[in-house]
């Protein structure tokens, strides 16, 4: 057996000396494809969103096992990571403070390889990335409990950046202490006002009687634990390793299947990838049967809505822009058809981004 034991060990040894060669002949690649991108482009673009959901989309479809192909998929994620920020360092601005589920997502986005940037608002997230300081930002945009983010949607009727990204990230809520906490004299618990919507039922159930604060963020929740002893917070895992924190219970939020889904937002527009997303800001004179001719052409061309949500349009009452998202491409015909006959109408069409749907 113990022969049997130092081959197996052997050849892992053997495996982990290839794999560590192969890799490094990656990045090797990497460096030649930069210096190739220097050649031809004076401002060249190294993050390619559609390049890299092909390349994940493809590592899932392949995938052999016994690894998991999201598994697989998330090592590759890291894999890449690395190796473009060795063709250019990425900084990416995300709404913060740190051990937010919004870095969360911009590291499931990303990789760890990148420098994230927390920022106190989501308008300085697109502040940023409009200036140049950060090359992408990350931004909540919709929860499957609680519905939009009004913020999001509100900062891109005054904004040129485009989306070219999606981040969908599974939430889960733990209840936390800190090191001071006394369990059997807490009176207060600190969560993000969504967050305490989120957990309302289990709130309900198990802590009837404490006070529910809401803070800025979650993460800002988990930081007063360190100077409280009466309090409780609800936080994920990011902010609880962060903070040093200790779970009461896990995963009290009352929806299991409790998702939300984040925006990458840049300057520039993403190519097809094969399995796009399109969102939309559409405008038009208000008229009875409005909202209904401006459905018809998608149901004409048979391309999917996947969401929609009117906001004030902020340039007369009662006047309203519509978002739309949409499966496809831009570029792809059956949805140019669709755009062709909304602007025949009269209608002003905003693009506000077509990008790969999120992989991971």
């Amino acid at each position: 057996m113990t022969d049997s034991l130092d081959s197996l060990r052997d050849q892992i040894d053997a495996l982990d000396q290839q794999l560590q060669a192969l890799l490094n002949r990656r990045a090797e690649l990497a460096h030649a494809v930069a210096d190739v991108k220097r050649l031809e482009d004076s401002n060249p673009v190294f993050y390619r969103p559609e390049r890299e959901a092909q390349v994940l989309q493809r590592i899932k479809e392949r995938n052999q096992g016994p690894i998991d192909g999201e598994a697989m998929a998330r090592l590759f994620r890291e894999v890449m990571s690395i190796c473009l920020a060795l063709e250019q360092p990425m900084r990416v601005a995300f709404l913060g403070p740190e051990g937010t589920f919004t870095q969360q997502a911009a590291i499931k986005h990303f990789g760890h390889a990148v420098e994230s940037v927390p920022l106190g608002a989501i308008d300085e997230v697109f502040r940023e990335v409009e200036a140049g300081a950060a090359h992408y930002g990350v931004v909540p945009v919709e929860n499957s409990t609680e519905g939009m983010v009004s913020h999001t949607l509100d900062t891109f009727m005054s904004s040129s950046l485009k989306i070219c990204g999606e981040v969908e990230l599974r939430i889960h809520h733990h209840l936390l202490a800190g090191p001071h906490t006394r369990r059997d004299k807490v009176t207060r618990v600190y969560s993000h006002q969504q967050t305490l919507a989120q957990c309302r039922q289990w709130l309900d159930a198990h802590l009837p009687t404490v006070e529910r604060i809401p803070v800025s963020s979650n993460a800002e929740a988990a930081r007063r634990l360190r100077d409280e002893w009466n309090a409780l917070a609800i936080a994920g895992d990011m902010a609880a390793e962060l903070y040093g924190l200790e779970r009461v219970q896990s995963n009290i939020e009352d929806r299991p299947d409790n998702t939300t889904r984040f925006l990458v937002i840049g300057r520039q527009d993403t190519p097809p990838s094969g399995r796009d997303k399109t969102s939309m800001l559409v405008t038009g004179k208000n008229r009875p049967g409005l909202l209904s001719d401006m459905l018809l052409p998608f149901r004409e061309q048979g391309v999917n809505l996947t969401r929609l949500e009117s906001r004030p349009s902020r340039t007369a009452n009662w006047s309203y822009v519509f978002f739309i998202d949409c499966e496809g491409h831009k570029e792809d015909p059956l949805l140019k058809n669709v755009l062709a006959k909304l602007e025949g109408d009269g209608n002003t069409i905003r693009i506000l981004g077509s990008y790969p749907k999120a992989v991971l």
